[in-house]
């Protein structure tokens, strides 16, 4: 008696497929170069290859570049030296001491500033981990390509003045003191749009050779209300 399944059959079936799915005797010829074919094809079509450093590269628009310490518009640093970028940072790339602002003499708004800022582009992976912890958005990651090479390893120690951002239009550089009848929650909120004419005659009879005094551009000081707390 003959049983009858239903399985598939293989073997002598599969063989004879094998053989009509199988290459012609040209094609198995030309088979260990087929694969030039692509290559020489290649010669001719239009270059892809990005020309940098002679071309700008093309970035995408959310593209991690150097680091960036920015500034208000009156000068005052936004860095407090509070180090959570550097609690922040997965690979320890990130060094940062914090110093006492002195009375009438800050270098940002509020009690503290960083003193000392150093990223070691050795150990930064550019993961933005730091941007994302300062409180201030006192440290941003720019749009821009450096070549972050060097002969040596120091030079790829970044300190403060290499990151720190240019001075903005008519600001004046630290120390100074902050815009008069201001906080530092003011700065936050964006209320100072430049320095006053205060802050300039401080500068000016601190610090007389000051370049920045050349370009101070004064505007008035922002009108507050103060909330009264019963």
């Amino acid at each position: 008696m003959t049983e009858h399944t239903d399985a598939p059959r293989t073997g002598r079936s599969d063989h004879n497929r094998w053989l009509r799915d199988a290459p012609g005797t040209l094609g198995r010829v030309f088979a260990p170069v087929a694969g030039y074919g692509v290559t020489i094809s290649s010669m001719f079509r239009p270059t892809v290859t990005e020309l940098y450093p002679f071309e700008p590269a093309v970035l995408m628009p959310r593209y991690h570049g150097r680091h960036q310490l920015n500034r208000y518009d009156d000068g005052l640093e936004k860095c407090i030296g509070c180090e959570l970028c550097a609690w922040a940072c997965p690979a320890d790339a990130i060094y940062v001491e914090a110093a006492s602002n002195a009375p009438g003499e800050q270098y940002s708004p509020g009690e503290r500033y960083g003193r000392v800022y150093q990223i070691n582009y050795l150990r930064c992976i550019f993961c933005g981990l730091c941007i994302e912890a300062c409180p201030t958005r006192a440290l941003t990651m720019t749009h821009e390509i450096d070549e972050l090479v060097g002969p040596t390893r120091t030079g790829l120690i970044y300190d403060k003045q290499d990151l720190l951002a240019p001075l903005p239009d008519g600001a004046l550089a630290t120390p100074h003191p902050m815009v008069e009848g201001t906080e530092d929650a003011d700065y936050y909120r964006g209320a100072v749009t430049g320095p006053t004419q205060a802050q300039v005659d401080w500068v000016r009879s601190h610090r007389p050779d000051d370049p920045s005094l050349a370009d101070a551009a004064p505007v008035p000081a922002p009108a507050l209300s103060k909330e009264v707390v019963h």
